[in-house]
C-alpha cells in the first residue's frame, strides 16, 4: 500500500467515525471520557514503558534538556492527563447550542446551531499529553481525530490513543467508533502533505510545535489550518510597577517551563525603574542559568554593577528580538514608557501573549487596548495562556490568527455551525 493510500484509508475511517460520533449523546461522551481517564491512570506502567523508549530516542536525536522535559511522562503528568479528561467531561457540551434564533417577516424561522467540524488533524511535537488533550476535546465535540506526533513520541502517543479507544469501546460498545481517535503510524514526513491533500475527508488541521513545523504544514496543506507560528511573549515592567510583583512574574514567565510557547522571551523595563529593577532581576535569572541578551543600555547598566563581565550577559541582535528560544535565554531592553513598549511588542512580537506590570491603571488600559496579541495581561504571567488555566479543560491549541479562533482553543472553538430553517410552505418571490 502506498503512503497516499495509507493516509486515505486513515482519513476515510475518520470521516466514517465522525458521522457515528455525531449520534452520541452528551451523557455517552462524558461516560466514555471518564472511563478513558481511569484507564490512563490504570495503564500508567505501560505508558511509562513506552515513554522510556521515546526518551531514549529523544536523547539519541540530541534533544535539549528542555525538549526532553516536554517529552517525559511521569506519574504526575499522567495524572494531569487524566484530570484533563475529567475536566472536559465536566464542561458543558457545545454541540447543539443555539447561537441565533430569528423569525423573518414571512414566518420562516431560522436557527444557527453549533455542530462538529468533522475530521481534525493534529500535528505536534514531543509532548505526548497533547494526544490525550486533543483527542478528548475532539471527542467531546463529536470530531474524529487524526494525531500525528513527532517520531520521538510515537510509542507514547500510540499507547495513549489505544488506551483511550479501548476504554471507550469497553464503555459504549459498538456505539463507540473504533476509528474516532487514530495515531498516524508512520514517521515518514511525506505523510503530512499526503494527509493534508485529502480535502474530501479532512476538514481542519491544527499544527502545534515550533515555527518551522507550523510553516511547513501551512505551506503544504490544502485544508484549512489554524495556527500560531511562534510565541515571542513579553513582560513589560512599567515605571509604576510593584517591583517585587514584577520580579515574581518575570521569573515565573521565563523559568517555570521555558520550552513552552507562553514562556517569556523578552523583558522590557521602563527606564524610570531600570537602575533599581534590572540588577536585582538579572541576579535572580543568573541564579537559574538564564542567558541575558541585552541592548546596549542594559549591558552598560549591569556592567557598572559587576566587578568582572558576566558570562551570561551578551549583546542582543536585531534578530534575537524576533526569536522564540524555548530555552533559558531572555532578551532584555530598556524602553521609555508604555508607548515605546507597545511599539516594540507590536513590531517584534508574535501576537501570542504579552503582559504589563504596573499600578497605573491608565498605563495598563493603554497597554491592554493597543497591544495586538491574542492574550494581553495586567499584573499576571504570560504562562496563563492555556486552555486549562482559562477554564476550558484540556486545550486543543493556541491560535494567533485573527479570523476564527484566537487564543487558547477549547470546546467552543472545535465547533462550526449550520442554519436550520423551519417553514410552513414559504417560497421566495
Amino acid at each position: 500500500m502506498s503512503l497516499l493510500d495509507q493516509m486515505t484509508q486513515l482519513a476515510q475511517q475518520a470521516k466514517t467515525a465522525s458521522r457515528e460520533l455525531a449520534r452520541l449523546s452528551t451523557a455517552d461522551k462524558n461516560t466514555a471520557l471518564l472511563a478513558m481517564a481511569d484507564a490512563l491512570q490504570a495503564n500508567a506502567p505501560a505508558l511509562q514503558v513506552a515513554n522510556a523508549k521515546d526518551m531514549a530516542t529523544g536523547a539519541q536525536m540530541g534533544l535539549s534538556a528542555a525538549m526532553l522535559d516536554r517529552l517525559k511522562l511521569d506519574d504526575q503528568r499522567i495524572a494531569a492527563m487524566a484530570k484533563g479528561l475529567r475536566d472536559v467531561a465536566a464542561l458543558p457540551d457545545p454541540v447543539g447550542r443555539t447561537l441565533d434564533d430569528r423569525t423573518r417577516p414571512n414566518g420562516l424561522r431560522l436557527q444557527k446551531i453549533a455542530t462538529p467540524i468533522g475530521v481534525v488533524v493534529i500535528i505536534y511535537e514531543s509532548r505526548p499529553n497533547v494526544t490525550a488533550d486533543a483527542a478528548s476535546l475532539c471527542f467531546k465535540t463529536g470530531n474524529a481525530t487524526l494525531l500525528r506526533g513527532g517520531k520521538e513520541a510515537l510509542n507514547s502517543n500510540t499507547v495513549i490513543a489505544e488506551t483511550m479507544v479501548a476504554a471507550g469501546r469497553a464503555t459504549l460498545g459498538e456505539r463507540f467508533p473504533a476509528h474516532a481517535i487514530q495515531v498516524v503510524p508512520t514517521t515518514d514526513r511525506a505523510a503530512i502533505p499526503a494527509l493534508l491533500s485529502l480535502t474530501h475527508y479532512v476538514d481542519l488541521c491544527m499544527p502545534r510545535g515550533g515555527e518551522g513545523l507550523i510553516r511547513a504544514v501551512t505551506e503544504c496543506s490544502k485544508v484549512p489550518v489554524i495556527k500560531h507560528y511562534k510565541g515571542v511573549c513579553h513582560i513589560f515592567v512599567h515605571a509604576a510597577a510593584d517591583l517585587a510583583m514584577a520580579e515574581a512574574i518575570v521569573m515565573n514567565a521565563k523559568v517555570q517551563r521555558p520550552a513552552v510557547c507562553n514562556a517569556a522571551e523578552t523583558l522590557l523595563v521602563d527606564k524610570a525603574v531600570a537602575d533599581k529593577f534590572l540588577p536585582a532581576i538579572a541576579a535572580k535569572l543568573w541564579e537559574k542559568n538564564v542567558e541575558l541578551r541585552a541592548d546596549e543600555a542594559t549591558r552598560a547598566l549591569l556592567a557598572s554593577q559587576l566587578s568582572t563581565p558576566h558570562s551570561q550577559l551578551k549583546p542582543a541582535s536585531e534578530a534575537d528580538f524576533f526569536t522564540e528560544y524555548n530555552d533559558y535565554i531572555l532578551n532584555v531592553r530598556i524602553v521609555d514608557g508604555v508607548t515605546a513598549a507597545i511599539t516594540h511588542i507590536n513590531h517584534y512580537g508574535s501576537a501570542h501573549s504579552d503582559s504589563i506590570v504596573t499600578r497605573d491603571e491608565t498605563a495598563a488600559r493603554q497597554f491592554l487596548a493597543e497591544v495586538d496579541s491574542a492574550a494581553v495581561y495586567w499584573n499576571a504571567s504570560t504562562r496563563f495562556t492555556d486552555g486549562g488555566e482559562f477554564g476550558m479543560g484540556a486545550e486543543i491549541g493556541i491560535s494567533t490568527d485573527k479570523i476564527g479562533a484566537r487564543g487558547p482553543m477549547g470546546l467552543d472553538e472545535l465547533c462550526t455551525y449550520k442554519w436550520l430553517g423551519f417553514g410552513s410552505g414559504q417560497v421566495r418571490g
